[in-house]
Parts: structure tokens; C-alpha cells; sequence
């Protein structure tokens, strides 16, 4: 992927890893827009002459206008990242958790469909274009205090996997950004070992950056997630992660 010369939509852009790259790919010499719900956010990247776009991926309503706002000012857009998510801690034990649930699905998989459904046709009738979709490494290595999360990003890779063989043939690439443990939106203090925020970046930019990109991005730190059950290290680390399940707040004292 020539970094240099694409026209990307970041929606969930506001913060972390989105706003990130989104700063990325304005600096590399990129057209780039910002789709999210933080209006005072998006105030702050239009100064940066970056464009912005209110949109809510739980709301079919708002994707499509969104998209209709999007394709007016950038008819060239050519790549679209999906990077709205919620992560949010349940406890199963407590029928109370089917809210973050349903939250957590319709935000990080639903959320992901409507985007990719709105803006598939114009990236077929361009004949080529990116969707880059966004996982974790939690897909591949469930994190039990998040038990949604981790179904929902699962859901998100195989979903990829999909939409990438049947786009095959239309010129429009499947890319999916596998995060592990990222210092952002509070991760950092969950997880004292998360990867810096700037480290992550710029680690994925030069994965993005190489002929041919991979259908996955996958940074050294998130490789041990990746390849868990094929290297045989997959009920322990389960079994480690498990211990957080202390965290959760009717597991304590």
C-alpha cells in the first residue's frame, strides 16, 4: 500500500489507534476524513485540515449519511478503516452483563458491517480500493474479564476473512489490523505492559507499507497471540489470562 497518496476514511478516528494513524497518513501526504461521535474531537482534526463527519455505527441511519457526506467531498476515497470499538468487562455469572453484550456486538461487529455495506459499492465501481477492519489479538487468545470483546473481534476476523474472498476479483483488498495490548483509551492502565501507542503505529505503517501488504498486520508483539493454538501455547496463556477475572468487580474482596 502507497501510503502517500490514498484517500482514507478512518471511522472511530477520534482517539487511539485511529486518531493515530489517521495523523500517519495525513503526514505521509495522504487525503484523509474522520468518522466518529466526539464533536469536540472532530473540531480539533478539521483545524488540522484533516475531514470530519459525524457518524454513529450503531445507527444504519447515520452510516448513510455519513457515507452520502463522505463521497460528495471525496469521490476518490479508495480506503476505508473501521476502527469504531468498545471494550467493555462483564461478568458472566451476572445476567445484568447482556447489556454490555449486546453494546459490545452491535458496536464492534454489527458496527463493522454497516460500514463495509455502505461503502462496498463504491469501492467495486472504482475497481479498486482497501478495507482495512480491525481485530485483536484477543481474537485469537480470549482475555476472560472481556468475554464479548473477545467474541466480537473473533467474529470481526472471520467476517474479514470472507468478505476478502468475495471481493476477489473486483480489485478491492481485505486488510485486517490485528492490535495486541495498545497505551491507549485507558489500556495502559489495565495492562502495564501494553505497547506504546507511537511504537504500535509505527510498526503497523511499515507492515501497511510493504508490496504486497499483508491480509494481515501483525506486529512482533501480537504474534504470540496469533499463533497460540499452532504453537501449543494456548491453554496456558488462557489459563494466565484467567487470573484478571479478579478484576471484575464481584470478584473482589
Amino acid at each position: 500500500m502507497n501510503l502517500s497518496n490514498r484517500t482514507v476514511l478512518i471511522v472511530g478516528g477520534t482517539s487511539g489507534i485511529g486518531l493515530a494513524l489517521a495523523r500517519r497518513f495525513a503526514a505521509a501526504g495522504s487525503t484523509v476524513a474522520v468518522g466518529g461521535r466526539n464533536a469536540e474531537a472532530l473540531k480539533e482534526l478539521s483545524a488540522e485540515g484533516i475531514g470530519t463527519f459525524a457518524i454513529d455505527v450503531t445507527d444504519g441511519a447515520s452510516v448513510a449519511r455519513a457515507r452520502d457526506a463522505v463521497l460528495a467531498r471525496f469521490p476518490e476515497l479508495d480506503t476505508v478503516v473501521t476502527m469504531s470499538g468498545v471494550m467493555i468487562m462483564e461478568d458472566l455469572r451476572d445476567p445484568a452483563h447482556f447489556e454490555a453484550a449486546q453494546t459490545t456486538i452491535d458496536t464492534n461487529l454489527v458496527g463493522t458491517i454497516r460500514v463495509t455495506d455502505a461503502l462496498t459499492p463504491h469501492l467495486i465501481r472504482r475497481g479498486a480500493g482497501t478495507f482495512v477492519t480491525v481485530t485483536s489479538g484477543i481474537a485469537f487468545l480470549p482475555f476472560p474479564p472481556m468475554p464479548t470483546y473477545a467474541a466480537s473481534k473473533a467474529a470481526v476476523h472471520a467476517y474479514s476473512e470472507a468478505l476478502r474472498a468475495q471481493l476477489d476479483g473486483t480489485g478491492v483488498g481485505v486488510v485486517e489490523l490485528v492490535p495486541p495490548a495498545v497505551a491507549s483509551a485507558g489500556q495502559e492502565k489495565v495492562n502495564p505492559h501494553a505497547l506504546p501507542l507511537d511504537d504500535y503505529v509505527t510498526e503497523a505503517m511499515q507492515l501497511l507499507s510493504q508490496d504486497p501488504t499483508p491480509d494481515e498486520i501483525l506486529v512482533e508483539r501480537v504474534l504470540m497471540h496469533r499463533w497460540a493454538e499452532r504453537d501449543g501455547t494456548y491453554d496456558d496463556l488462557v489459563a494466565q489470562r484467567s487470573q484478571a477475572l479478579a478484576m471484575l468487580p464481584g470478584r473482589q474482596g
